[in-house]
């Protein structure tokens, strides 16, 4: 057998000098795509939607590329604050390539939504993980944070971070045990319209996950819906929490109709009003702890 393990070691230089030795780190996942393989340690991370911004910056990793919709205001505050220097690549549904290819990145994370028709060219660029991030449920976004930390290299962070997470996200039911029995509708109010989420969007996981009931019958494929005023009388939540994408919105226009008084939210003076881009866009670990904080706000007005 003395032979056989000489020609082994043979075997093992010839296969480091060449450069051929297994890499060290290497991690496969599913993602929207199938199989996803990488085998290293990604130091150049562009993010493509706030979503994966928010799993990156809450493992202590700030992305080299954004797309911000070339607004870093439409950011989380809490995210913005936890970033290093970084370089916008356009908007979300349209990120620019030739941007990305300058930034040398060694890991793209796109959203299987916006960006599987530029998967391919994407791929070109740098290794490219493709998650659900827009339309996705609440639980969605914490499955593809915890696929993120694995594949950065990040998995006993993520797996501490999402913890600190759920114990946080308890204590903020139970501060909410008072609207236990009540519905909560969230909707987004723009100038001439109102999109109400059903509790299949991301938002309706949230507040469900605080032990919170949204409305029965807005149950839809794409998880919002643009309503009318007797379409939310129909619904008539106990609270109605608004997203406010422009200070003039519908529901100004509302209020001068009788329909809106006779709202059981209007009478219990129960109308809230949030960031609307906080609400709908940011989407995230950081995001569902900002959202609880704003609830928080129902039981102590």
């Amino acid at each position: 057998m003395k032979w056989f393990s000489q020609i082994a070691r043979g075997a093992l230089v010839v296969i480091f000098s060449l450069g051929l030795c297994v890499p060290s780190y290497a991690v496969t996942v599913t993602d929207s795509h199938g199989q996803f393989t990488i085998n290293h340690t990604p130091k150049r991370v562009v993010a493509l939607e706030f979503s994966f911004v928010d799993a990156l910056v809450s493992v202590g990793v700030s992305p080299v590329g954004i797309a911000d919709d070339n607004d870093p205001n439409r950011l989380l505050p809490a995210v913005r604050k936890q970033l290093g220097q970084w370089k916008s690549v356009g908007t979300r549904s349209q990120p620019s390539l030739e941007v990305i290819a300058s930034l040398k990145p060694d890991l793209i994370i796109a959203d299987a939504d916006r960006h599987s028709a530029v998967f391919k060219e994407l791929s070109k660029i740098a290794p490219t993980l493709l998650l659900p991030s827009r339309r996705e449920t609440y639980q969605d976004n914490l499955k593809s944070a915890a696929i993120i930390g694995k594949v950065i290299g990040k998995d006993k962070e993520m797996q501490a971070r999402l913890a600190l997470h759920q114990k946080r996200m308890k204590g903020y039911a139970k501060q909410l045990v008072a609207l236990k029995g009540k519905t909560i509708q969230f909707g987004v109010a723009r100038e001439n319209g109102f999109y109400a989420h059903s509790s299949d969007s991301y938002d309706g996981g949230v507040i469900a996950s605080l032990g919170l009931t949204s409305p029965a019958g807005l149950n839809n494929e794409q998880a919002s819906r643009l309503i009318s005023l007797e379409q939310l009388l129909g619904l008539n939540p106990d609270y109605l929490v608004v997203g406010d994408y422009v200070k003039d919105n519908i529901t100004k226009k509302w209020q001068k109709q009788s329909l809106w008084h006779v709202l059981k939210a209007v009478q219990g003076h129960h109308i809230y009003h949030v960031d609307g881009n906080m609400w709908a866009r940011c989407r995230g670990i950081l995001a569902a702890e900002y959202m609880a904080q704003d609830l928080l706000k129902l039981v102590k007005a």
